[in-house]
């Protein structure tokens, strides 16, 4: 196995505007270049990996010895001869190049590029173009056929031989190394690439959503004389909920879920029981009000995960029509949510069947 993979990660990055390199950008919770590296090392498929960067100090991790960090030149086309130069050192029969600022790409694909070059001297995935684009020669603009179109992308994957002669002589700045074969009319083998296998080349396309989490809790003494709501529905019962509102307490911990989720404070401060409007409300209202609220911050709900403590009455009877009453208050639908009823097993004040209890966590996106 005499492969190298090769990784571009020495780029300016102008388009990006930030004052950390495109490449060490922090995506998915790690710098850039990491998501290549990281994969190609344990894909086992290499025998070298070389890490072109425009400044070593960045790089604080320690690699295996076939990992090999080399600084790049002052082009795209300079940071690439030098570690094809380097690749020449080390006798490579088959050599990849890949933009760091392509995380997304597969070990599939890369599979795929190495079985082809066994019959091919280049060989180059591609996806077609979603969009129509013109053409524009000094004043004017014409159409091209979108069908005629292709968006190649890298990793691309080479005899090394042929691509270091070709690199050695090139005397003009690049895109990438499959110009060099079609400057020359050489033959090259197009293959599908991965229509993940996006490039980044903006700040706003490594901005990661925020995910956070809400824990919501509520109890209420159960007495004759009252009505029993669970989740936004009415359930025949001997006994009741004693509250202010309607004492519905899935509800309530739904709504103290979402608040903590969104930073908004507690059900105590947005519905006070020292407000007499929210005497016998129904909680429905209440949590129809949360729901508008978080929609104007841009939050989603993801996933609501219920548990119910009750001796009575049988959860499992009435979860289909909790689940279905929630999804309708909330805006989502019911395959995300979940309710599961538990017992105290006979202990304390839930286990003697006086109080019911209910507590919940919420998943939330927050969207710019």
């Amino acid at each position: 196995m005499s492969n190298c993979f090769i990784i571009l990660a020495a780029g300016k990055g102008k388009r990006f505007k930030s004052k950390i390199p495109k490449q060490f950008a922090i995506y998915k919770k790690k710098p850039l270049y990491k998501h290549s590296i990281e994969k190609i090392i344990k894909s086992g498929l290499f025998k070298y990996i070389i890490l072109v960067v425009n400044n070593k100090k960045f790089i604080k991790e320690k690699y295996p010895k076939n990992v090999k960090i080399i600084k790049g030149g002052k082009e795209r086309n300079d940071s690439s001869f030098l570690g094809l130069k380097l690749a020449k050192k080390l006798k490579i029969k088959n050599v990849l190049i890949h933009d760091a600022a392509r995380p997304n790409f597969s070990i599939n694909l890369v599979k795929k590029l190495l079985n082809n070059l066994n019959k091919h001297n280049a060989v180059i995935p591609y996806i077609k173009s979603k969009d129509s684009i013109k053409y524009k020669y000094k004043n004017s603009l014409f159409n091209l056929k979108r069908e005629n179109l292709i968006m190649t992308q890298t990793p691309q994957a080479f005899k090394f031989k042929y691509l270091y002669l070709l690199s050695e002589n090139n005397k003009s700045n690049i895109q990438d190394e499959s110009s060099l074969f079609l400057e020359k009319d050489l033959k090259i083998k197009f293959i599908p690439g991965d229509n993940e296998n996006l490039k980044i080349t903006f700040n706003n396309e490594i901005k990661e959503n925020e995910n956070s989490y809400g824990i919501g809790f509520d109890i209420h003494r159960l007495v004759l004389n009252k009505k029993l709501y669970l989740g936004g529905i009415k359930v025949k019962s001997k006994l009741g909920t004693l509250g202010h509102s309607d004492g519905d307490p899935v509800l309530h911990a739904i709504i103290d879920s979402l608040l903590g989720a969104c930073k908004m404070g507690d059900i105590g401060e947005k519905f006070s029981n020292k407000n007499k409007k929210y005497k016998n409300i129904r909680s429905t209202i209440l949590l129809k009000k949360i729901i508008n609220q978080i929609k104007l911050k841009n939050y989603i709900i993801n996933n609501i995960d219920i548990n119910i403590i009750t001796e009575k009455p049988k959860i499992s009877n009435l979860k289909k029509k909790m689940i279905h009453s929630i999804s309708q208050l909330c805006e989502i639908s019911r395959n995300q949510i979940n309710i599961k009823g538990k017992t105290t097993e006979k202990l304390g004040l839930i286990g003697k069947e006086k109080a019911i209890a209910c507590e919940v966590i919420i998943s939330v996106t927050k969207y710019d």
